[in-house]
């Protein structure tokens, strides 16, 4: 336990690190520095905690994958542009948003804006369902069904539980927060089961502080030197290995099956505008369009999730044992 919190503390410490010397890259526009500082912040956090539980290595890694790519899409973003903030409003910006975007923490301490308080109710009405689903899943345990049952079953209600208090519940609640003072922050996870395509599903429902990411650091850079197709693919690929380092990483297992389900969907992004571009329209009947997107998200998911991630984070996250 003792030398847990040492690791803790040294995190913390490599993090507030990576805040100073973000804001003096941004100042400097020091684009190839911030790449640098990733890799090496990485590598360090990997290091010092590879001893630890799975759960604390993948929050460990997660947390200061997400520091260092706000210094690399705000010194993208700001490359052309003069730097609008103050090294307060970027600290904010960096330790207290899950979302890509910085210019909105230029306006931190105005005027509180509009639907901070509907969006704080909604979070917590999703942080109390996904308690409701870990708790369901617990009495799931209870009944002794058969193993393959019991675990699919299990880990269904689990990962659906996380994502509400996570995804919907607390990042809606923090965005919420920071509309209050003056924060134009918005839902980073917004109807997801509402899309028709997978094109509208990654780009504009599901987690769009990645989808913010990948187009601020890859996408854009990259289009007009390879093209649509390939700047698309690539950002799909660099997610893929973001997901390696949070979920194949800490348990040392389960490598490039992350990525290959991001290859998969870059895939079918692809296909779906190629179909566009023929004018084939089945997409346009709204019931196909869900099935469609439903099924190419969820069918290859256990890449994603891989069993060993299930069986060493997703179960004792949950307070279960496999």
């Amino acid at each position: 336990m003792g030398t847990t919190i040492i690791h803790l503390c040294y995190f913390g410490l490599i993090n507030v690190i990576v805040v100073l010397i973000g804001y003096q890259i941004l100042k400097k526009r020091l684009i190839l520095l911030s790449w640098v500082l990733m890799i090496i912040s990485l590598f360090i956090i990997h290091f010092i905690f590879q001893h630890e539980h799975p759960v604390i290595r993948m929050l460990a890694l997660i947390v200061t994958t997400f520091t260092c790519m706000k210094v690399i899409a705000a010194a993208n973003d700001y490359k052309n542009k003069p730097l609008g903030l103050t090294f307060i409003q970027w600290s904010a910006f960096a330790i207290g948003w899950m979302g890509m975007r910085a210019q909105p923490f230029e306006k931190l301490g105005e005027a509180p804006l509009p639907n901070a308080w509907p969006m704080i109710q909604f979070g917590i009405s999703r942080v109390i369902a996904g308690l409701v689903l870990i708790f369901a899943a617990h009495q799931v345990a209870l009944l002794h069904l058969a193993p393959n049952l019991n675990y699919i079953i299990i880990t269904a209600l689990l990962l659906v539980g996380f994502s509400l208090i996570l995804h919907f519940g607390l990042l809606s609640i923090s965005a919420g927060m920071w509309r209050l003072s003056g924060v134009n922050t918005y839902y980073l996870f917004k109807l997801p089961a509402k899309a028709t395509s997978l094109t509208e599903f990654w780009s504009k429902r599901w987690n769009i502080a990645f989808s913010e990411m990948t187009s601020i650091a890859i996408f854009r850079p990259l289009i007009n030197k390879t093209g649509a197709a390939a700047a698309l693919m690539l950002a799909f690929g660099f997610s893929g290995l973001l997901h390696e380092i949070a979920l194949s990483v800490p348990v040392n297992s389960g490598y490039g099956l992350p990525t290959l389900y991001f290859i998969i969907q870059g895939g079918l992004v692809l296909f779906e505008k190629a179909l566009m571009s023929r004018k084939i329209m089945f997409l346009k009947n709204t019931v196909i369009a869900h099935i469609w997107t439903l099924f190419w998200v969820i069918a290859p998911m256990p890449l994603l999730f891989h069993t060993q991630f299930i069986k060493q984070v997703v179960w004792p996250l949950g307070g279960m044992h496999y």
